[in-house]
């Protein structure tokens, strides 16, 4: 056979392999929970680790430290809420989760650092005290989880005011023995700080704040609160000045804001009683309007 017949034939001639067409990789979608909503459940686990450092630092006799990691908690408790409503991140689970850490934060903290404070050489009955407040915590947060599914058939003046004394405000008052005795041993004030450390001054005192916890006491919650023109300006002064006395003289600051929160409760209780008088008349008139209509 000649050369260019074999040439020629189609069947001798060496084939190309096809060429590979390039495959689009497909991303698997991520499934899961959004980042969104773990953020304030980790800034509950923050707060919540911070409640339980205090505990430690309680146990080593450094109260100032203490006091300071409650502060951390009780400044994260108020962030972790806000942030989960603007991310919309609210669920169930952070829901009992920010619940279960309060009562750890404002419930045995304080009274735990208490009672290292002044009650730990007074025998086993210096617990009671501890334990009484610590109960009245716990019920305080139940009743207010079981009244949330409420809000929508209580009436409206009702909801800028809290049932009893706040969690977060509660733990600190408490510790107004104690932040006396802070600001006492600054200024070696040892009659004062003797004070502070007496174990019936700190019973009593946990006792009656927990019993403000768990009463039935309308108190403002600043929630709704709608502040004047006018004020902003002095109300944005006034809170330089007290983050400028924070600063310089933490303790006393602090004892002060207690007093300065106990001494609202009385006029938290004169405006409930007024927006409930004035609802009920209200009321009223409308009434007698629809029996004049009919």
């Amino acid at each position: 056979m000649h050369r260019d017949d074999f040439e020629a034939e189609p069947q001798f001639r060496a084939k190309k392999p096809p060429a590979r067409r390039l495959k689009r990789r497909v991303r698997k979608k991520m499934t899961g929970i959004s980042f969104n909503r773990l953020i304030p459940n980790l800034l509950t686990m923050l707060g919540l680790c911070a409640g339980l450092t205090g505990m430690h630092f309680a146990t080593n006799g450094d109260f100032q430290h203490a006091v300071i990691s409650l502060l951390i908690a009780a400044f994260l408790d108020g962030l972790d809420g806000r942030i989960a409503r603007m991310l919309g991140g609210s669920t169930r689970f952070g829901a009992e989760f920010d619940s279960l850490s309060d009562f750890v934060c404002f419930g045995v903290t304080p009274a735990f650092i208490l009672y290292f404070w002044a009650l730990k050489d007074g025998g086993y009955n210096a617990f009671l005290p501890c334990l009484f407040f610590i109960v009245c915590m716990a019920l305080r947060l139940a009743r207010f989880n079981s009244m949330l599914d409420d809000e929508n058939t209580k009436p409206k003046y009702t909801s800028g005011f809290f049932t009893g004394v706040p969690a977060p405000a509660g733990a600190f008052i408490v510790l107004f023995p104690l932040l006396t005795g802070l600001e006492a041993e600054r200024l070696n004030l040892h009659g004062l700080l003797n004070i502070s450390r007496n174990p019936y001054v700190v019973s009593a005192t946990l006792i009656a704040i927990a019993l403000l916890l768990v009463s039935t006491l309308p108190v403002w919650s600043f929630k709704n609160f709608k502040v004047p023109k006018y004020y902003a300006l002095p109300i944005m002064l006034g809170t330089g000045i007290f983050a400028v006395l924070m600063v310089a003289n933490t303790w006393a600051t602090l004892a002060a804001g207690d007093l300065m929160y106990l001494s609202l409760i009385p006029m938290s209780l004169a405006s409930y009683k007024r927006l409930k008088h004035e609802a009920e008349n209200l009321h009223i008139t409308s009434e007698e309007d629809d029996l004049l209509s009919e």
